[in-house]
């Protein structure tokens, strides 16, 4: 009974966390009813827990590969995936196996958590906290993305990024970002530094 009132929690953690991140959700019932990026979120818990036990592994990629069906999002049940993590609008995710995603994280649509190789291993990157991943943009490959990094609108990330930095281009190019002023959005459009 424990672990379903912890479930529970973190399922309400998801939804405070698309509630406080996007400014046109209205209400926690509006964002649990029609927000496709939880609705991923939720069912990637589920299939993670099963893909856990060997025997369900076949079962938890099914279920993944129906939620791709109904919300175009594809998360593997291996990924591993922090907490509160918030997917606007959605359509067009990938996160692969060996991903790894910290807490607080931000995926716009069309953002890839992609590999460069097709071998076995890490192969995919990994975010740290409070990372920013932009709509369109592509990171392969087991890079490592530091907490607060940005990653900008249609980038395409194969290289380390440090800490607090923005990322953006094709190849990515780091670059280091202002301190935010008192005002600042909860998330900033890394665009804006390109």
């Amino acid at each position: 009974m424990e672990h379903l009132w912890r479930f529970l929690g973190v399922l309400r953690e998801d939804l405070h966390a698309a509630r406080r991140r996007d400014p046109a959700a209205r209400s926690l019932v509006e964002v649990a009813l029609g927000y496709p990026g939880v609705h991923a979120v939720w069912a990637y818990r589920v299939a993670h827990r099963m893909w856990r036990e060997p025997g369900l592994r076949l079962a938890a990629r099914l279920l993944s590969q129906a939620v791709r069906a109904a919300t175009g999002i594809e998360i593997h049940p291996g990924a591993q995936l922090g907490r509160r993590l918030f997917i606007d609008h959605g359509m067009g995710i990938v996160i692969g196996e060996t991903a790894v995603v910290g807490d607080d994280v931000v995926l716009f649509h069309g953002a890839t958590l992609g590999g460069k190789a097709m071998r076995r291993g890490k192969r995919h990157p990994t975010l740290g906290d409070d990372v920013v991943v932009g709509a369109g943009a592509k990171v392969l490959g087991p890079v490592w993305v530091g907490d607060g990094a940005q990653i900008g609108a249609n980038a395409v990330v194969v290289k380390d990024v440090p800490a607090g930095a923005t990322a953006v281009g094709v190849p990515a190019v780091v670059r280091t970002r202002p301190l935010p002023s008192p005002a600042a959005d909860l998330v900033e459009d890394p665009a804006i530094y390109i």
